[in-house]
This record gives structure tokens, sequence and C-alpha cells, in this order.
């Protein structure tokens, strides 16, 4: 099984070690991995500000350099969901591009929908082990690619793992993009109000698979005096199956 990753800039920039374990858990699994080079933004912060014409333009490099693939998996449910729900409505009036963007659609996953959905991951069956008290934020844009429970049912299937769960699942982080910045204040209410519930739980690790909610969320964190570590899926499974050492920069 052929897969492109699709690695997203935040994630790039900010969390590499996340991309790193993802590539290490999908090859682990027998997929064979290519990372194209030419891939950019792939324009959702341009749509939701409104600029369409810079949309459509970073669309058609998208599908232009994953057109190939045959499954493309991204560590963001954010940028998968941009893909999925708002290409087509970005090209719906150009017939030579929505087609093409209808079947890149159709093959783009996020990480952990990939793994429970395509190739029916079972933790137990790897003999996955990592010690720890965790809870998870569950990103909003996941709704938009039809996921719910998946990662906390996945991180429960952990030998060693004690889970947490989160008040308030539900609720944003605040970040929502560019969000923040229109609406700084409201922001950061929705951010306290989620560290409170973090905070609530217990857990000494957070585990946050969208790099813009851990940005957000590590970074209230910080600033409210309230002490975490903060991790993915993608870098928990790598670390329990023996295939990245514990720790690191995140």
């Amino acid at each position: 099984m052929k897969v492109s990753l699709f690695i997203t800039c935040l994630t790039d920039q900010y969390y590499p070690r996340v991309g790193i374990a993802l590539v290490k858990v999908l090859e682990k699994l027998g997929c064979e991995i290519d990372f194209p080079q030419e891939q950019t933004c792939c324009g959702q912060p341009m749509w939701n500000n409104g600029f369409a014409d810079e949309t459509r333009a970073l669309a058609k490099r998208m599908i232009e350099i994953f057109e190939n693939a045959e499954y493309v998996v991204t560590p963001s449910g954010s940028c998968c969901a941009m893909v999925r729900d708002y290409y087509e409505d970005a090209l719906k009036d150009e017939p030579d591009w929505l087609p093409r963007a209808k079947k890149l659609a159709g093959k783009t996953y996020e990480f952990v929908e990939f793994l429970t959905k395509v190739l029916k991951f079972d933790p137990k069956e790897h003999a996955v082990s990592w010690n720890g008290d965790v809870t998870y934020h569950y990103s909003c844009h996941l709704r938009g690619i039809g996921m719910t429970d998946e990662a906390s049912n996945l991180l429960q299937q952990i030998s060693g793992l004690g889970y947490h769960p989160l008040d308030k699942k539900e609720q944003c982080c605040g970040f929502g993009g560019t969000f923040s910045m229109k609406y700084p204040q409201i922001s950061g209410e929705m951010a306290r109000d989620k560290t409170a519930c973090i905070d609530k739980t217990g857990a000494d690790t957070v585990v946050i698979n969208d790099a813009g909610c851990a940005m957000n969320i590590e970074g209230t964190c910080r600033r409210e005096g309230v002490q975490k570590q903060f991790t993915s899926v993608a870098e928990i499974l790598a670390e329990g199956m023996g295939l990245l050492e514990p720790g690191g920069d995140k």
C-alpha cells in the first residue's frame, strides 16, 4: 500500500516529530511512504478569510501534486477537512478541476482515521505499550470528516496507558485559525476554559493531533501555570511500538 504524506504547514514548522512518528508507524504496518517535496499550504487560511481565488490556486497545486497518490495521509484533521469539505465548493464552477478535486477528497485521510478505517489497526495485535496518564483533546474539524471517538478508543486499547476523559470535550479550544486573531478576547476565554478542564483531569500528558490546537492549548497552559506534557497519537504509537525514543523535542 502506497501512502503520500501531506505534512501541513504547522506540523512541518512546529511539530516535525509528529511527522517522523507517523512515517515510522505506517512503515511498520507495511505502507510505502513518499513525501512530495513540492507540497505547500492547502489553502485553508485563504478560504477562511474570503480569498477564493488564492484558495483555488493552492487547491489546484495540491491536486496536481497528490493526484497520482494511492492514499494521502495527514496528521491534521483540519487540513484534511479542507481537502474533503471545501475543495469541491471552491472548484464547483470549474468543470476541468471539480472531478479531480473529488478524486483527491476521496483518498485523503487523517492519520488516526486511516489507521482505524483503512488499516484496521489493533494496538493489542502489535503489543503497543506506553506508560502514562493522558487526556485527549478532540479537534473541531474532525466532525467535518466524520470522526468521533476513534482516537480516544485507540488510546484506551494501549497497554499501560491510563485514559482520563476531558470535560466539555466537544468544545473548541478557541484557536479556529484566524478566529483567535479576529476575536482574541473570546478565543482567550475559550482556551482558558479548555485549560481548566485539562487541569481537572489530573493527567500528566495531553494528546492533541492538530498542530493549531496544540499550539493554542500549550501556550495557554504555560500562561495559566498548568504544567502538562503534550504529545500526539502518532508519537504515542511510535514510542509504544519501540520505533521512537520516548520524549524528545515536540
